[in-house]
């Protein structure tokens, strides 16, 4: 049907988009407070990027992916996720010539073909940062004070940092022998989804949502049990620069986040959501993403930030998105003449700053007022033949009733003082 959109996607209408201004100009002042700067990567990538980078084991490339062939008999995908275009243009562009860290965030839509729900529709969007080219726990901290920043700038409440190390190749492996065996005897009682994890991914199998695997779960040995000494000297260095920023976190050994790149530190921050606790931000480090995309050895962190659930967040606990304010001024005429003396002083107006407004419909003087406050104008200018013949224009404040002669070519000057002084 031409008249409705696909499934999982959604307008943003002039009645929402100021939400949408609101809390991208948070998260980019935020991102500036804390020395990043914006990249902006294509909406489309090859898709061995993602096969290499994000993992074709996980559930993002297995079975979430808009993909698809282009006329040259490319495969090209939408991207699911905003960090391997980052690591890919770090890489294409020499980034990592410069001097580090590397320190970059971004706004994004994101691509994902999984059941729409509440803030996470097909086509969403995130704000995410990276930091490539330190290896110090101090940046992993950085990134979680930048995150909880970002949040304690809105206002939002009820706030849980939960932190784990998911350790590193070297002791992963050793960790998915034990892990392994343990699920051994289960594998007949896990869904279909974690057999098929079972030699591929083992680790995924602790994050699933399913209540009968996670029945089976209960003493499943867990990868903070089995870190090496180096991870688990980050880990504990990483805890130390939390406590020194002032922030409260919980280990939490679950967390085993969604992505293959992840190494070391994850993290996610929870909140109360519409009555119940849901992950609002996920994050961690990367150590070996920009070598398997085909670049040198290059440390990274970061963290992707959903907005749509942000805003149903900001919504659910009752904090105000402050609204835009309304027009300048509105210019109501009343005649051919004064519509034509209307659109000029319209745009000598907009040249000296102000937003203005005129009618465009030949509506009567009664129909220009009420539009007048329905776009929330702060004055209106009215103008009609009695006005030319005097070179004059009435000027109404619309919020105390106020009206005033001004001489045409002064309208401008005094508009400006008046709406300085408010």
């Amino acid at each position: 049907m031409l008249t409705k959109g696909p499934r999982g996607t959604k307008d943003v209408l002039p009645s929402e988009a100021y939400k949408w201004h609101y809390v991208e100009g948070v998260v980019k002042e935020v991102a500036k407070r804390f020395g990043f700067e914006e990249i902006r990567t294509p909406i489309f990538e090859h898709t061995e990027l993602f096969e290499r980078g994000v993992g074709d084991t996980t559930d993002v490339v297995e079975k979430e992916m808009y993909t698809f062939t282009d006329r040259g008999d490319r495969s090209i995908t939408l991207k699911p996720e905003g960090t391997a275009p980052v690591a890919r243009s770090f890489i294409e562009n020499k980034l990592y010539a410069d001097t580090q860290p590397t320190k970059l965030f971004y706004i994004t839509p994101v691509f994902r073909y999984e059941r729409p729900q509440a803030g996470r529709l097909r086509e969403h969007h995130q704000f995410g940062v990276e930091v490539f080219g330190a290896a110090s726990p101090s940046v992993d901290a950085e990134v979680i004070n930048l995150a909880m920043a970002v949040y304690e700038t809105f206002g939002i409440k009820k706030l849980e940092l939960r932190i784990n190390s998911i350790g590193c190749p070297k002791c992963r492996a050793e960790y998915h022998k034990v892990l392994k065996e343990y699920l051994q005897n289960k594998l007949d009682k896990l869904c279909t989804t974690c057999q098929g994890r079972f030699d591929r991914n083992p680790l995924r199998i602790i994050d699933c949502k399913s209540d009968t695997c996670q029945a089976e779960l209960t003493e499943v040995p867990l990868m903070l049990d089995h870190i090496c000494d180096e991870c688990k000297d980050h880990f504990d260095t990483l805890k130390k620069y939390l406590e020194a920023s002032g922030l409260n976190y919980i280990v939490d050994p679950r967390i085993v986040r969604g992505l293959d790149y992840y190494t070391k530190t994850a993290f996610e921050i929870i909140t109360d959501e519409a009555g119940k606790k849901g992950t609002i931000c996920g994050g961690g480090r990367y150590d070996k993403l920009v070598e398997d995309c085909g670049g040198p050895s290059t440390p990274g962190v970061g963290f992707g930030m959903g907005l749509e659930r942000t805003i149903l967040t900001l919504e659910s606990q009752g904090i105000e998105i402050p609204k835009p304010e309304g027009l300048d001024v509105f210019i109501v005429t009343m005649g051919e003449a004064a519509s034509y003396e209307g659109f000029k002083l319209l745009n000598q107006l907009r040249r000296a700053g102000l937003t203005a407004d005129k009618d465009h419909l030949d509506r009567s003087v009664k129909a220009q007022f009420k539009y007048a406050n329905k776009v929330m104008s702060n004055y209106t200018i009215v103008i009609g033949d009695d006005e030319l013949s005097k070179g004059i224009a009435k000027l109404k404040n619309m919020i105390d009733g106020e009206e005033t002669e001004v001489n045409l070519i002064d309208v401008a000057n005094i508009l400006q003082q008046n709406l300085n002084r408010r």
